[in-house]
């Protein structure tokens, strides 16, 4: 099975500095196989027979281990990440100057009282559909003034976000590696 793993707070602002050929060669070293990483935000994909639940504490401890660092990954199947590109409720709309799409990855579903109070944040400048484990954004503006993106940040669910392109490129990345 190919996997995303997706790291949460590493190399922002200059903290929680991680290179990615040495997280590469960790994760190899720990019997990860195929392991590739896509830019220093902490995305990494790698082959694997074990189950997320499995993964998740197991890629956690070697972070930890290798470089003294504490993070949540958040993982993803290529297939789910296939089904959350795919399903996106924002399909078919062209983005205008200034727009963006972004998705944060929940390690597990948003408890209800949480949706409703990301909804709340909502106006016509920022938009948010949940689906599953996945919260897709659309704004209108930049993320770094909006309200609702502070919102989620104020969550205590694991979770990571990520813009549309890299999510797009590890798909593509995933669908590269299936082929091979």
């Amino acid at each position: 099975m190919i996997y995303i793993a997706l790291l949460r707070g590493i190399n922002v602002g200059g903290n929680n500095k991680i290179k990615m050929a040495d997280l590469k060669k960790a994760l190899e070293d720990a019997g990860f196989m195929r392991v590739k990483t896509y830019i220093q935000s902490g995305n990494v994909l790698f082959e694997s027979d074990k189950t997320e639940a499995e993964l998740v504490p197991e890629l956690e401890g070697i972070i930890h281990t290798a470089f003294g660092i504490s993070l949540k990954v958040i993982l993803r199947t290529a297939d789910e990440l296939d089904h959350l590109i795919t399903n996106t409720p924002y399909a078919g709309h062209t983005l205008a100057e200034g727009e963006s799409f972004y998705v944060t990855l929940l390690g597990e579903p948003l408890p209800q009282e949480e949706l409703v109070k990301l909804k709340e944040m909502e106006n016509e400048e920022d938009q948010c559909s949940v689906v599953g484990r996945d919260v897709y954004y659309l704004f209108r503006k930049s993320i770094l003034d909006s309200k609702l993106a502070g919102a989620m940040n104020k969550i205590k669910i694991p979770s990571t976000t990520r813009n549309w392109n890299t999510m797009n490129k590890l798909q593509a990345l995933a669908k590269e590696m299936s082929q091979q």
